[in-house]
């Protein structure tokens, strides 16, 4: 894991690949319970038996927006960001959902800095990740994060 406390320590790392985090597991019941939050109950998500016999996949996929949603979890293991009395979330850009991420499949994150910016004591950081499915070559998704780190002076 890299710390960082500052903007001058972060922009050390751009061009990098800042690492991979560990593997995490997708279940069914962590896909329910975000059906449930968003919504979203489209059975090639939450119907087991028909998504068996009706699903070019033979069982139940996560949501995109699930495996998005756990981005932020999976940075923490990757860069420990110290010192910063506010982190926003920014934006995403170019983001592809690339392979979908089938129930009980582990997937990590992979990042790496692209570029940083001081805008006037605020810090841009744009971050590539991936994400990526054990077992599998193609990814689950791809995108550019973006944070604002407001450091501490």
């Amino acid at each position: 894991m890299i710390i960082v406390n500052n903007f001058n320590e972060l922009e050390q790392y751009v061009g990098k690949e800042l690492g991979v985090s560990d593997y995490i597991t997708i279940s069914q019941a962590q896909i329910n319970l975000f059906a449930d939050a968003t919504l979203d109950h489209q059975w090639i998500h939450v119907d087991t038996e028909r998504a068996k016999t009706e699903s070019p996949y033979k069982t139940t996929i996560a949501h995109g927006y699930l495996n998005l949603s756990v981005l932020p979890h999976l940075w923490e293991q990757i860069v420990e960001v110290r010192n910063s009395k506010l982190t926003v979330n920014y934006g995403i850009e170019k983001l592809r959902f690339n392979q979908p991420v089938l129930v009980d499949s582990e997937v990590r994150l992979r990042a790496s800095l692209r570029s940083i910016i001081n805008l006037r004591g605020t810090t841009k950081a744009e971050i590539q990740v991936s994400m990526e499915i054990k077992d599998n070559r193609k990814t689950a998704l791809d995108a550019t994060i973006v944070f604002l780190y407001h450091f501490n002076s």
